[in-house]
């Protein structure tokens, strides 16, 4: 694929999406911003921001217009009840890939998450990572989502070839805040990395691939995010003492502890979290 120059990033003003607002463009990418909530910050009047929900669908096909790709990460990133769910993750996810197909947008970057293989048993020392072909195994109407999501990127794929590169992405945060997160984290410098990686690999196909930094405890086979020509740089090893120091090793006491998901496993389901 030729690289993309201009990109409809969906979800501009949540966490992740402001860390991709500042660093996407070193890239050399022109960023048109949607979100729900107004996109409000000093010099970013020229990117075009628009403020609609993915249900509006008029408004939608119009952010969509003239882009050469999308990084869609809008949604809820937390459980929450069923419909909130169905209304922003799924119909929302399936809008966006409709205003696609309706534009002749053909590469989409889409952020799912680990929790999509939240109950998939996480590896002890010695034991093979998982890997981007774990069967599905949501833990959460979010990781359901989630699961939705890569499984209509597939269709619209098979059916009108439209690429994706979906992500199963850990904990995307400047810094990781606890032990747990040490092999999951994911840099938001990597994460630009890792985006930039799935907007200009060729023949993706529909393609699944973990995002995670290159993390000495890692628990996830990073491979076929290499295979894309994403070069991890960042190792949450540098956190470890700090946090080991201050919340002592991961035990076994938590719930969820043996599982990716953690404690995604154990909250009750529909409950915000």
């Amino acid at each position: 694929m030729s690289a993309p120059r201009t990109l409809l990033l969906t979800g501009a003003a949540g966490g992740v999406g402001t860390m991709m607002r500042e660093l996407l463009p070193a890239f050399g990418y022109e960023l048109r911003l949607l979100d729900a909530a107004p996109v409000k910050e000093e010099g970013e009047a020229e990117t075009g921001a628009v403020t609609a929900e993915l249900g509006d669908r008029e408004r939608l096909r119009t952010a969509v217009r003239g882009v050469d790709a999308i990084v869609h990460l809008a949604g809820i990133s937390r459980e929450a009840t069923f419909e909130d769910i169905l209304e922003a993750n799924l119909r929302g996810t399936y809008h966006l890939y409709e205003a696609a197909l309706e534009e002749g947008v053909r590469r989409v970057v889409f952020a799912s998450s680990n929790h999509a293989i939240g109950f998939t048993p996480r590896p002890g020392p010695g034991e093979p990572l998982v890997r981007a072909d774990a069967p599905h195994r949501p833990d959460t109407f979010y990781g359901l989502s989630k699961c939705f999501g890569e499984d209509l990127a597939q269709l619209y794929w098979d059916r009108y070839g439209i690429e994706t590169v979906s992500l199963r992405i850990g904990s995307c945060f400047r810094k990781p805040s606890s032990v747990r997160m040490l092999p999951v984290w994911l840099s938001p410098t990597d994460a630009a990395r890792l985006v930039d990686a799935a907007l200009t690999a060729d023949d993706v196909g529909h393609t699944v691939v973990y995002g995670s930094s290159a993390n000495t405890r890692a628990l996830w086979d990073l491979s076929g995010a290499r295979a894309l020509g994403y070069v991890p740089r960042d190792d949450s090893e540098e956190y470890a003492a700090g946090l080991l120091a201050e919340q002592g090793e991961a035990g076994p006491a938590g719930p969820g502890h043996n599982r990716i998901g953690g404690t995604f496993c154990a909250v009750p389901l529909g409950r915000p979290h």
